[in-house]
This record gives structure tokens, C-alpha cells and sequence, in this order.
């Protein structure tokens, strides 16, 4: 009806949940009868460049976890109406059937409260993690202490000696390289490595606690450790296609071609999720 701009748009098997942003850009979604089409209205133009609404929206993004403390409609509803527009699916933790029950909680707080947000899963990655410690108990570090840190993650650490799951930590490390543990609330500086044995001797530069299976960093350093574990892979292609995800963010990405290899992965389904890459050994 060009007399009064109006434009249609017809959409095939559009997901609500998807849908529901036109309705922040002045635009009226309709349906007719049982169709699957829906047909989009507007004024202005279907999300043309000359919209006010459109050119005014924030580029950013507010990401949020939705974790046991955030995973219900009533707490995700809170979370839209303050802005958030990306929720964040950390697989690092949670069965498949958790994070299902989360994401139709947040697909019934988008439909409830009319506000769009777009799904991130966020892959566990090639993780390094200290080792079990004895009794179960953690240890106390005190700063200037020495410990050593053994690549045989068998064993049950103490005060004395840790183990790391990475493999060529000894080959990888040279004195003066640094160890941040627990989210970098743990620094240790090497003093020494012995590549046969697979110990590397540290210096504590800070008191702190430290438990079971805390993650570990190693600014600088390009850890030999594939991009995508196995999990990773079912994560992607069991869940995270399957319930037509927006993003996926990538753990500890060292190079471009860690990216193609999530591409070539995801095959057809590249065009549509985008990738966000976790820079983690700086």
C-alpha cells in the first residue's frame, strides 16, 4: 500500500522468541489463522535504514549468565526488563537437560515480557585445572614459599606439591614465566623446570587459598591443546544447534584458524551463529 508506506513481510516458521524484536522497532506482528506465515507491519518500513527507533538502538550488548541463582522465568524476566540481551549458557558446568530447562525458561520470559534476547552457549574449551589435594582440603599458600607443580594429575597435592592437567607444562614454561590459578587470584612465578620429570618448580607472590580444580592460565604462553574438545563438539551439535543458538563463545582462542575449524564444523549453520572469541592467555 504505497499510499501510506505500509510494507508486509512474510516470514516462514519464524520463532516467536525471534520474531519479537520488530515489535521494538514500531512494528506489528500478525498472524492469520492457522498459516504458518506471519506478516510484519509498519509505518516506517520494515527495519529501514531511515527508522529513528533503528538507528538510535544501542550496539552493545549486556550479557548475562543464567545460573542457579538466575535461571528462573521470574528471575530471567527481571534480568530483560534491566536490559539484558544476550543470555549466557556456561558449559562448563550443567548436564544438556539443565540447560534445556533454563532456555525454555528464558524463551517463556521473553514471551512474557515481550523482549528479545539472544542465546550464547559458551563452550568449556581446552581447560587446564589443578588436580584433587589430600583429604580433599584446601591448602594454604603463603607468599615467598616455593612449591612444585607435577604434570602427573593423578596425584593428591598438599602444600608441597600440586599437579596441572597440561601435559607439557614443563616444556612449555622457562624461569620467570607466570602461572595464574583460581581466576588469577593465585600467582606463581617459575624458578625452575625439569622437562624429564615433568615438574616445574614455583615461587608464591601471593597468600591465598587454594581448593580442588581450579582453573589455570598461562599469560603468553600458546598451550599445545586442541580447539574444540569432544565435549565441546556434542555441546555444539546436540544442543546448541538444535535449539537455533545466536552465538557461541569460544574458550581460550590462540589463532584464526581456530575459528575456521568452528565453521567447518558448524557447515551449513556458519552463516546464521555468530562467534565470539575468548582471548585467555594474556
Amino acid at each position: 500500500e504505497s499510499t501510506n508506506h505500509v510494507r508486509y513481510l512474510c516470514l516462514w516458521g519464524v520463532d516467536l522468541g525471534r520474531c519479537t524484536f520488530v515489535k521494538l522497532c514500531g512494528t506489528m506482528a500478525i498472524h492469520i489463522g492457522d498459516s504458518p506465515f506471519l506478516f510484519l507491519k509498519s509505518s516506517k518500513g520494515i527495519l529501514g535504514d531511515d527508522d529513528e527507533e533503528v538507528r538510535r538502538r544501542p550496539k552493545t550488548k549486556i550479557v548475562c549468565t543464567l545460573g542457579p541463582a538466575s535461571r528462573s522465568v521470574e528471575s530471567i524476566e527481571k534480568l530483560l526488563k534491566a536490559g539484558m540481551n544476550v543470555a549466557r549458557f556456561n558449559f562448563s558446568h550443567g548436564s544438556h537437560a539443565y540447560h534445556q530447562e533454563t532456555l525454555h525458561n528464558l524463551r517463556t520470559a521473553m514471551h512474557n515480557t515481550a523482549l528479545l534476547c539472544a542465546v550464547m552457549l559458551d563452550t568449556k574449551g581446552p581447560e587446564i585445572r589443578t588436580g584433587l589435594l589430600k583429604d580433599g582440603k584446601p591448602i594454604q599458600l603463603k607468599q615467598g614459599q616455593e612449591i612444585t607443580i607435577s604434570t602427573d594429575y593423578s596425584i593428591k597435592g598438599d602444600e608441597n606439591m600440586i599437579c596441572m592437567s597440561y601435559k607439557k607444562l614443563a616444556e612449555d614454561l622457562k624461569p620467570q614465566s607466570v602461572i595464574l590459578c583460581s581466576d588469577g587470584t593465585i600467582t606463581l612465578t617459575v624458578v625452575s623446570c625439569d622437562k624429564e620429570l615433568g615438574l616445574v618448580r614455583c615461587r608464591c607472590e601471593n597468600s591465598a587459598v587454594l581448593g580442588e580444580r581450579k582453573n589455570v592460565n598461562l599469560p603468553g604462553v600458546v598451550v599445545n591443546l586442541p580447539t574444540l574438545t569432544e565435549k565441546d563438539k556434542e555441546d555444539i551439535l546436540e544442543w546448541g544447534i538444535p535449539n537455533k543458538i545466536d552465538m557461541i563463545a569460544l574458550s581460550f582462542v590462540r589463532k584464526g584458524s581456530d575459528l575456521v575449524e568452528v565453521r567447518n564444523l558448524l557447515g551449513g549453520h556458519a552463516k546464521t551463529i555468530l562467534l565470539m572469541s575468548k582471548v585467555e592467555n594474556q
